[in-house]
């Protein structure tokens, strides 16, 4: 190569300092240098092939050369290839340059003035918007010079590859300064290489052919990094796939596209175009965004037809939906390598979209390995990041098992941090992963588990509580319609007096008494009862308040020493055991034979209480019930009913390789204190003096 590339990422940079002088913030540089940076790419390119084209066919005939070139797609630039004149000799006369400049941007093929937004139409799109951008700075006063200093960096010299090089470089400072672009546009160098290199070992190099795709592929930089690194390793002819929503970070993974032997890439939101609905891939690698709602497509998801999604997530996050995505587009004996954060582990109980979504994973057995990355990774954040390694067609030693690989230890401090990122994984750290993930093995950083293992039972129960003798009321057994004996819910009291110990004066509310009232302060019954009654019974609480309720045979009211329920007939006081006394209220219209009134009625039921289990789990379903009836005799001690359970996965790293701290021996910590003591009474003695 002669020259390395990296050399001119300076340059592109130095391009800034007229933005600066501009007034233009820092968080809006990418907007600015994109389009001439896709330019220039552009241009660096097309002067390439028109060389190579030349040094093959000739130039003699030109309108020859010319539809030979257009047949290569590549694109096409009139002022370029036929004219000669490139943005450099249009820069070298300042007096013609805005005329030379739109003349020259008007001479692309069409779709590349699409891409870089050259034409103002009505769309909504327009993606580079080099036309808009030149417009603003033009306003500015600094197009010419922003132009000239763009046009004064060659990139004729190198090849595509190289180029690429380059560009994500320049793609990872933006990541760097722009909160809108962060996280979603840039995947580390060392952890494309890392997903590279997993994924060639489980590939052989077979000739056949290898198609590849990423569904939030962004500016392209992990799409065509890893198809490089694959081709580098393997003679296998390649065809890449990508799709991203991003106007700008598509016109640059597309421009990069036609510079590709096979590559096609698409506009659209993935989750709702279904661009390549069609289409199953043997490769996906993605790195979706991650804390980024689904709010404003949710109605689409909802509605959707393809049968991607067997459950939603969480609004809030919509990482799953991807993954979704990715799993239903996986050939049969596919590989995918997702990124996520941690929330994707464990997020959601059971019955939930994320569990029963992991759960789809784990019961199809899709789910090979599973990497924690070292935090500060990414140029954005901080955080845990873990590789999802998906297989559907795992070897069958390697059915119904998971690996977890700990890599969160496996790093250098880079020597000068870029963004948050402030380490990085080196070659030997990403060979002892891919050798742990290949030899499939139990070592000091990762474990093989069978994947029954992240399975749980979440079983809910409906507990009975208990008085201070663990006692309960004992509810009346009836006969119901099928003749079958059945525990009633309640027993119904009929009562005469509810009675409430205030602080102040006693409450009393009598059924008889309250088919009257207060004229002067209400205008009728109804009014009575929404605005005086009704609030005062909701409000009644047997167990916070000294409640009684006299009913035709006995007195009832709670015991809160004992939490039980007392009945009380002929002066004879009996504890029922722990249970409510329910008090509700109900207006009752007037008919012709009978004027308006309020029913008070009074039941005494179970004091109920609705809990859930953990419970491990088993596929066997005779020893699963086992271990839940087990685990309820050796843990429950209320009576208790059985309700729903419903089957949950989830993954906790901390818990797996969880180091507790070694303490110190209690004679060494009581040395040191003595040792403290001892200096104490030392410095207090020399203070004296």
């Amino acid at each position: 190569m002669g020259i390395n590339i990296l050399k001119y990422e300076s340059d592109v940079w130095r391009t800034a300092d007229l933005l600066i002088g501009a007034g233009i913030k820092q968080s809006d540089f990418p907007k600015y240098m994109m389009p001439y940076f896709a330019l220039l790419m552009v241009e660096s390119r097309l002067i390439r092939e028109a060389q190579r084209l030349e040094e093959e066919v000739g130039k003699d005939d030109m309108e020859d050369f010319v539809e030979m070139f257009q047949l290569e797609g590549l694109g096409y630039n009139d002022y370029l290839i036929r004219k000669g004149k490139s943005l450099k000799d249009i820069c070298k006369n300042d007096k013609t340059f805005d005329a030379d400049f739109h003349l020259y941007l008007k001479s692309f093929d069409p779709e590349t003035r699409y891409l870089l937004g050259v034409d103002k139409g009505t769309e909504e799109e327009k993606f580079l918007d080099i036309t808009g951008i030149s417009g603003q700075l033009k306003k500015k006063r600094i197009l010419f010079e922003t132009v000239q200093a763009w046009s004064e960096i060659d990139l004729t010299p190198f090849n595509n590859s190289e180029i690429t090089t380059l560009e994500e470089h320049i793609k990872r400072r933006w990541a760097d300064i722009s909160a809108e672009t962060a996280g979603e546009q840039y995947t580390p160098d060392d952890i494309i290489s890392l997903i590279s290199e997993l994924i060639a070992s489980k590939i052989e190099d077979n000739g056949k052919f290898l198609t590849i795709y990423d569904p939030t592929c962004g500016g392209g930089n992990l799409l065509f990094g890893v198809e490089d690194k694959i081709k580098e390793r393997f003679k296998r002819p390649t065809k890449t796939y990508g799709e991203d929503w991003s106007d700008s970070l598509y016109a640059l993974a597309k421009i990069e596209s036609r510079f590709r032997a096979d590559s096609e890439i698409k506009y659209g939101n993935t989750l709702t175009n279904i661009s390549f609905i069609e289409k199953r891939f043997d490769i996906v690698v993605a790195n979706p965004p991650y804390g980024v709602d689904w709010k404003g497509y949710q109605k689409d998801i909802k509605n959707d037809t393809t049968e991607r999604f067997v459950a939603l997530p969480s609004i809030s996050d919509g990482q799953f939906l991807f993954t979704q995505h990715i799993l239903y587009h996986l050939e049969n004996d596919g590989l995918s390598v997702v990124v996520h954060n941690g929330s994707t582990l464990f997020s959601g109980d059971a019955g939930s979209g994320e569990s029963t979504i992991r759960k789809h994973f784990f019961d199809n057995d899709w789910v090979e390995a599973i990497i924690q990355m070292p935090t500060d990774e990414f140029f954005n954040t901080g955080i845990y990041t873990y590789l999802w390694i998906f297989n559907k067609n795992k070897p069958a030693e390697r059915e119904d098992k998971v690996i977890l690989i700990n890599a969160s230890e496996l790093y250098e401090p880079l020597k000068k941090s870029k963004g948050k990122k402030r380490k990085q994984m080196n070659p030997n750290n990403r060979a002892e992963i891919v050798k742990a993930f290949t030899e499939f093995k139990d070592n000091d950083f990762c474990k093989v588990f069978d994947k029954w293992q992240f399975y749980y039972n979440r079983q809910s129960i409906m507990l009975t509580n208990l008085d201070e003798n663990g006692k309960h009321i004992e509810m009346p057994v009836k006969e119901n319609k099928e003749g079958e004996k059945v525990e009633a819910k309640s027993i119904k009291l009929t009562p005469l007096k509810i009675s409430v110990d205030s602080d102040t004066d006693p409450i009393e509310i009598t059924e008889f008494e309250i088919t009257d009232f207060d004229k002067g302060k209400f205008k009728n019954l109804k009014e009575r009862f929404d605005e005086e009654l009704k609030p005062m019974i909701a409000a009644l609480d047997y167990k916070e308040q000294n409640l009684k309720v006299k009913a035709k045979k006995a007195v009832y009211w709670y015991d809160n020493d004992k939490d039980t329920i007392i009945e009380e007939v002929g002066g004879k006081q009996t504890e029922l055991g722990c249970g409510k006394i329910v008090i509700k209220s109900s207006y009752k219209k007037p008919t012709k034979t009978k004027g308006a009134s309020v029913a008070i009625s009074v039941t005494l039921t179970k004091d109920l209480q609705k809990d859930y289990e953990i419970i491990p789990y088993s596929p066997n379903e005779v020893e699963n019930q086992q271990w839940i009836a087990d685990f309820m005799a050796k843990y429950v001690t209320k009576p208790f009913e059985y309700l729903d359970n419903v089957v949950g996965v989830e993954i906790n790293f901390n818990k797996v390789f969880y180091h507790p701290e070694k303490l110190r021996e209690v004679s060494s910590i009581n040395s040191d204190l003595e040792a403290l003591e001892n200096d104490l009474t030392k410095l207090e003695k020399e203070l004296a003096l």
